[in-house]
């Protein structure tokens, strides 16, 4: 599975209108707002120094507020998402930690704190962490797409395959319960249930940037292409394939499948073209 922070729905800014987490420190608040301004701000800004630069103002405020209210579980749950943003995990950890040490019942903290764990490879730790989550709130769709997303990572696809369909039972809506099930599938070799999937979450993903899992329309166009050229519908697979080179020029993985469709048609000279291309992205 790609992405990142792909399940960084797994990374959940929290705003005092939730109820809990809040502080009574008006100035620690304004500090808090400071800083979800510039998270928001910094996600819609491709990983670079300018993001860079901003993820640290926000980490900044929401240290602001920490020191202004040392008790503010939201704060400490927002600057452990901006590490993770970071990939500084040590210090995301760190920080949900405390949250958790300040309210055992704080499903967020549980929830990014696993997926902290998954991206560092801790699987153990990423399942005790979602299943406590799912533990003390059993409607809360993301943490059982974070927990599919470890099994995922284990290759353990039954498993994954309930949870997804687990949060689609919660939240019939939730694409990127749709896009995991369709990852899953296509690891199963199961490819029309995955492009059924994929279609799915393509109809329910009305962003193209932004949509599930942190990876955005184009990983899912990328999925069902790859379902389509297993089965040897080649045409769909280039259609597929041509869609997430429009949502996103840079990306070599969908030039080189696209050339892999080509050659399979005997379309040699588009392949090589689509290859040359994608071993130029990747330099």
């Amino acid at each position: 599975m790609r992405k990142i922070f792909s399940l960084c729905v797994l990374v959940v800014l929290i705003s005092s209108f939730y109820g809990y987490g809040q502080t009574t420190s008006k100035a620690a608040e304004e500090a808090f707002e400071k800083g979800n301004e510039a998270f928001e701000k910094a996600s819609f800004i491709t990983l670079d120094a300018q993001s860079i630069y901003v993820f640290n103002s926000a980490i900044i405020n929401f240290t602001k507020a920490i020191k202004l209210d040392p008790k503010y579980t939201n704060a400490y749950l927002n600057r452990g998402s901006t590490y993770n943003e970071l990939k500084k995990y040590p210090e995301a950890i760190a920080d949900f930690t405390k949250a958790i040490e300040l309210d055992p019942k704080y499903v967020f903290a549980y929830n990014n704190r696993g997926f902290t764990y998954k991206a560092l490879k801790k699987y153990p730790e990423a399942i005790a962490d979602y299943t406590k989550a799912i533990e003390l709130d059993p409607k809360f769709a993301a943490a059982y797409n974070g927990l599919g997303a470890v099994y995922n990572a284990l290759k353990k696809y039954p498993e994954a395959i309930a949870v997804y369909t687990k949060a689609i039972e919660i939240d019939p809506k939730d694409a990127n319960a749709y896009d995991g099930l369709g990852e899953m599938y296509n690891a199963l070799k199961k490819y029309p249930e995955a492009i059924a999937v994929y279609t799915k979450a393509i109809e329910l993903d009305d962003d193209p940037l932004n949509g599930p899992i942190f990876g955005g329309l184009f990983y899912i166009y990328n999925g069902r292409g790859d379902a389509y050229r297993d089965l040897k519908k080649y045409p769909e697979a280039i259609a597929d394939y041509t869609k997430v080179i429009e949502l996103d020029p840079k990306y070599a993985i969908a030039y080189y499948n696209r050339g892999l469709a080509y050659k399979a048609l005997g379309k040699t000279k588009e392949a090589e073209a689509d290859f040359a291309k994608a071993k130029a992205l990747q330099k």
